[in-house]
């Protein structure tokens, strides 16, 4: 809320002082009293407030003049620094005698406007909306001390406020990265992934401060006021977060990190493009992404992030672990085979109703999916371009940003649901158990004969118990990733459990095929494979066991962390 206007100080007269028909100074006249500006001290009064400020600056402070005075100190500021400068002075009777028209029509000088000065949170306002269209970064002030005298309700009160904020920026002015373990302010959310971010940090022993982000909290006051808080209270090196957890889609936040020059590690673990899609200044070279898919870090580039890298995914071996005891042969888990997954009809269904005012464009979704998953192409809006020109002109004439997200999640879960329905369907002849929703049973015939479904479990508490007891973890990945893994490569071995997987470009990079993992091609390859596997219970345990030792070696989340933690350094120290 704006102030009222300050009480006005007493009324005095301005008079000009000369020496030899020269103005060297003003003079303030009361009924009962007279100051001068500058007095005895002369020129040196004004200029020796810049000296001292500029002493404690080293060139990264906006100034800020609380009174011009006679203009001697922006003149001797100006001839040190080009600029820009930022003047506050509403004395217009002193101004009209001192005020030099050079420096009024300095372009690299701002003088707060008239209407501004009212009161002294509009006048903070309006010089915050200079600085950060200006780059951002600390004030730095060089009040004069007949001013703060003369209206100490309106210049005093806004030095007050501008020195605070020099207090903040020398205390976010701190060195990173000058310890072998990081200091890291994680964002933290109910997201899967941040509790193993968190434990494995922990047990890296670096110190780590959990930020919890809620629902519609990106950018708004409460939030950054909390979060610079947090950051000069801390001393992070540097912030770490899942998906652009955290991040509001204009940009402020990112745009506060980089006037703080904290660096901000984003660890993406779904499509970057499907979070990042038409979101305006997120991009800066203070955000480093990590991709789980190495296919998209040159695209990320593409989008103006000048650091990325690929991350895969991992797991925690700790609560993915063989069992202890063999499970009790009674458990309705068991089964021979088994797949653990979402039937993606919700995941369809969802943006297809929002997308319901446009029939057109969504006409032929299925088919267009159905071509994109055989596609070479990773993303959709460059698939639609090349392929489907009439439907990408419908797309990019579509009203929001969120309209046209939701087509390429469409089209992106369609994909998957086909990809999926095809080989999981691969698997009937087996009498397959199915962890997931109710779609499922709408998409293959024979449940409670040919097959079992079972609803979803906890990733926690539920699965590292469940893939030990399928003889052969039946896997399909997202189309979203088509040359990446998904986590479920690292958590079945990591159990001690056999795997069977689709063959991507990325996986022989982490897994030696035959060896370490088993992987299958095409559909019509699967039915042979489930049946050669379980038939070789050893084969099976010797792949297990294999792919445990590998992961253990090179595919924790300590592992992973070190690799963000080494990237990071390397690029902000």
């Amino acid at each position: 809320m704006v102030s009222g206007n300050p009480a006005p100080p007493p009324r005095y007269r301005a008079s000009p002082v000369f020496d030899d028909n020269r103005l060297i100074d003003v003079r303030l006249d009361w009924p009962d009293k007279s100051w001068r500006l500058c007095g005895r001290a002369g020129a040196r009064l004004e200029e020796g407030l810049v000296e001292r400020a500029l002493a404690d600056d080293h060139g990264q402070g906006l100034p800020v003049f609380l009174g011009l005075g006679m203009g001697h100190g922006l003149r001797a500021l100006l001839r040190e620094r080009p600029g820009p400068v930022a003047v506050v002075d509403r004395e217009e009777a002193i101004l009209a005698l001192a005020r030099d028209q050079k420096l009024t029509d300095t372009p690299d000088v701002f003088f707060v406007p008239l209407e501004d000065l009212a009161a002294p949170d509009r006048a903070m306002a309006a010089l915050e909306a200079f600085r950060d269209a200006i780059g951002g970064g600390p004030f730095l002030p060089v009040a004069h001390p007949v001013y703060l005298r003369l209206d100490p309700g309106f210049y005093a009160d806004l030095s007050r406020r501008l020195t605070s904020h020099v207090r903040f920026w020398d205390a976010a002015n701190y060195r990173k990265f000058t310890q072998p373990t990081p200091r890291v302010l994680l964002f933290t959310s109910r997201y899967f992934l941040v509790t193993e971010i968190r434990e494995a940090l922990s047990r890296l022993g670096a110190a780590v401060l959990d930020f919890p982000v809620a629902s519609g909290e990106r950018g708004e006051a409460g939030f950054i006021e909390s979060l610079l808080g947090a950051v000069v209270e801390f001393k992070p090196d540097f912030i770490l977060t899942v998906n652009h957890m955290g991040l509001d889609r204009d940009g402020a936040l990112t745009g506060l990190l980089e006037k703080l020059r904290l660096p901000l590690a984003s660890w993406f673990v779904d499509n970057p493009h499907l979070i990042l899609h038409d979101y305006a200044g997120l991009v800066s070279p203070w955000c480093m992404l990590f991709s789980w898919d190495a296919d998209l870090t040159g695209s990320l580039q593409a989008l103006g992030f000048s650091h990325t890298a690929y991350l895969p995914l991992a797991t925690d071996p700790r609560r993915f672990t063989p069992p202890a005891s063999p499970p009790s042969p009674q458990n309705s888990w068991r089964a021979d085979v088994s797949f653990v997954g979402a039937s993606m009809r919700a995941q369809v269904d969802a943006p297809l109703s929002r997308l319901a005012a446009w029939p057109k464009l969504v006409l032929e979704y299925a088919s267009l999916a159905q071509a994109f998953r055989r596609h070479p192409e990773r993303g959709v809006r460059a698939f639609l371009a090349e392929t489907a020109p009439e439907v990408h002109a419908l797309w990019l004439a579509l009203p929001t940003a969120e309209a046209r997200l939701d087509f390429e999640m469409l089209i992106t879960w369609e994909a998957t649901r086909q990809y999926r329905l095809e080989r999981v369907s691969r698997l009937m002849g087996f009498s397959p158990l199915i962890i997931g929703d109710a779609g499922w049973e709408e998409a293959l015939p024979g449940v409670g004969q040919s097959w079992r479904r079972l609803g979803e479990i906890n990733y926690y508490e539920d699965l590292p118990r469940f893939y030990p007891l399928s003889r052969v973890n039946f896997n399909c990945t997202s189309v979203q990733m088509k040359g990446a893994v998904n986590q479920r490569v690292f958590d079945v071995p990591a159990c001690g459990a056999f795997l069977l997987t689709d063959r991507r470009e990325q996986l022989a990079a982490l897994f030696e095929e035959g060896r370490e993992v088993v992987c299958y091609g095409e559909p019509d390859e699967i039915p042979e494979l489930v049946r050669r596997y379980l038939k070789k219970p050893a084969e099976r345990a010797r792949t297990a066991q294999a792919a445990r030792a590998r992961i253990l070696a090179e595919h924790t989340y300590e592992h992973r962390l070190e690799t963000l933690y080494a990237a990071m350094r390397r690029v902000y120290r």
